[in-house]
């Protein structure tokens, strides 16, 4: 089972001896299994309750409803992304979710700006639900402040001021909401992945899941199944912390199954990512930690960590949403990002 992390005492009281515990209980935990579930967070319970039933309603709004969210009308890679429209690892992706960022007019940009400015601008909202737009940023204005104290305990638990992170969380941070479901597939199907084997892109993501399992988590060389708590999200670190701390912290790869017959499984990600120009380079990290720092680059040569945010963040979305990439971003080349 993964750790149980409780950040009540942190969150009152930084200076505490009970939140210099966790502070080292996270640093264990990150640079360990890299997953955790988190307690005590503070975060409404009625607003975890409203945003899971958004997101029900939202998955009954009838099909054309939704694809007129359509992501691939929009640069910003925000909108409604269709049943079996995405693939992980070659194989199709049993889930369609749509794409919530901070809602923002689209600027105004010239040929010499970087490429990653075009991801800010407008969400899409669907007119059948007028009151998802409300519940949604209710929702991000709690989890916000729960990821600061996140990133400055991890940088405290790496022998940082706690603020170190600060300036590149905010203002204008780019934080990210992906509401998804995992509907069940037909009996015919033989490959039951919700979505493939990966490890996530930016920096930290909260996971509120709903009562159905499906979140598997590599460990030690094995898949760990990761059943719903209640009160609890869970907690990971994105491939460009790994790189930052040169590996000493993990990017751990996970997948999603798809549900049994008649079911389906809802689950909403939080994704605390700093400024789109922000530079995550490397951390100066305590003599004692470089020995366990394994490196934090990925594998593949050809999938290379960019420090600026923007650039790291652009290249996941355009391999992820072809759509997108065609009909906005052709003239971007991954290489070239950074």
């Amino acid at each position: 089972m993964l750790p149980i992390l409780d950040i009540k005492e942190y969150l009152n009281d930084p200076g505490a001896e009970h939140a210099r515990k966790f502070v080292q209980d996270l640093r264990e935990t990150c640079h360990g299994p890299g997953f955790f579930y988190l307690k005590g967070h503070g975060v409404d319970q009625d607003s975890n309750a409203q945003i899971l039933e958004t997101a029900n309603q939202f998955f009954e709004l009838p099909l054309a409803d939704r694809e007129a969210l359509s992501i691939g009308q929009s640069p910003h890679f925000r909108g409604y992304t269709l049943l079996k429209s995405e693939r992980t690892a070659g194989q199709i992706d049993w889930r369609d979710q749509i794409d919530i960022g901070p809602e923002e007019a689209a600027l105004s940009l010239g040929s010499g700006d970087p490429p990653w400015l075009r991801l800010r601008g407008p969400n899409q909202w669907p007119t059948g639900l007028p009151l998802m737009k409300e519940t949604v940023d209710h929702w991000m204005q709690q989890m916000h402040p729960l990821g600061m104290a996140l990133m400055r305990a991890i940088a405290e638990g790496l022998g940082k001021p706690a603020h170190y992170f600060d300036d590149r969380m905010s203002p204008d941070a780019y934080t990210r909401v992906k509401i998804i479901r995992y509907p069940s597939q037909p009996e015919s199907q033989e490959n039951a992945q919700g979505l493939g084997l990966h490890h996530d892109s930016g920096v930290l993501t909260m996971i509120l899941q709903d009562a159905v399992p499906g979140l598997q988590v590599m460990s030690n060389g094995k898949l760990l199944d990761v059943e719903p708590i209640k009160d609890t999200f869970v907690v990971n670190l994105g491939e460009m912390m790994q790189s930052a701390t040169s590996g000493y912290l993990r990017a751990t790869k996970h997948q999603v199954v798809s549900p049994p017959p008649g079911k389906q499984r809802i689950s909403i990600a939080y994704f605390m990512n700093p400024r789109l120009d922000a530079r995550f380079e490397p951390v100066a990290l305590p003599t004692q930690f470089q020995k366990e720092a394994p490196g934090g680059q990925n594998d593949d040569p050809r999938d290379p960590v960019f420090s600026t945010f923007g650039a790291n963040t652009l290249k996941i979305r355009m391999r992820s949403h072809p759509d997108v990439t065609a009909a906005f971003y052709s003239d971007v080349k991954l290489e070239n990002l950074e």
